[in-house]
């Protein structure tokens, strides 16, 4: 697949990881961008004015929402599932209204896009990018329910590629550890830029990589799989 030409549906694409797909894609010579926020207000102006941009309004928690986006965007052949929430609380103790809210965004809104958009993605023979995280894999202390959430994805991902690959469909799981965003902001540790992470899914998806491991932490968070449970999350610690 080459991404020159193509249409692409990029959700949460105001800020972070988002902003930086819809430049890279517009870079790669993208023939349509549409850019799905909440808040079409907080799309920056260089985003859109451009001419090859257009801005969607977009909550991935709400359905009438969703079906809107595929009907306005029916000629997407790309859908980057990149909204996303996070929050840092305890298992035991933490708000289970705010874990159904983290499900809800970063389980079931992609869900929901990839069947709402799989007609124009089967008869395209299009490509489904899925932003995931090296959190799928392990479940550090105090953020046990986004990992949740990230874990439910990766398996999600898997089921959609089984699903869509007779169709001709890709469907990427991208996974990366600390990403430069406003998720990351206020922790000291070393980060990788958004446009980092969004190089390396184009990259993938013109080669037809079906996951995509960005950093040495994805890579090693996904080997750990093989050693005893939470063996990777305690190394962390050491």
């Amino acid at each position: 697949m080459r991404i020159s030409g193509q249409t692409v549906f990029v959700t949460g694409a105001n800020r972070g990881i988002g902003r930086a797909f819809v430049s890279g894609l517009l870079e790669r010579g993208a023939g349509r961008v549409y850019a799905g926020v909440r808040d079409p207000l907080s799309v920056d102006t260089e985003l859109s004015h451009d001419p090859r941009v257009e801005v969607v309004r977009l909550d991935v928690t709400a359905r009438t929402e969703i079906t809107e986006a595929a009907e306005v965007a029916g000629d997407t052949t790309i859908l980057v599932n990149n909204a996303g929430a996070v929050a840092f609380e305890s298992l035991l103790t933490g708000s289970l209204e705010t874990a159904r809210h983290l499900f809800d965004t970063n389980v079931f809104g992609p869900w929901e896009l990839t069947r709402a958009f799989a007609p124009a993605l089967r008869a395209s023979r299009g490509a489904v990018v899925n932003v995931l995280s090296a959190i799928a894999w392990f479940s550090p202390p105090q953020n046990g329910a986004y990992g949740a959430t990230k874990a439910a994805a990766w398996s999600l991902s898997n089921g959609l590629r089984s699903e869509l690959a007779p169709a001709g469909v890709l469907v990427q799981g991208l996974h990366f550890g600390a990403v430069d965003t406003d998720f990351s902001a206020g922790f000291d540790i070393p980060k990788i830029s958004p446009d980092d992470v969004v190089r390396a899914s184009l990259d993938g998806l013109e080669a037809g990589t079906a996951e995509v491991l960005v950093d040495a932490e994805s890579r090693a968070a996904k080997a750990a799989l093989t050693s005893q449970p939470n063996d990777y999350v305690r190394s962390m610690a050491g």
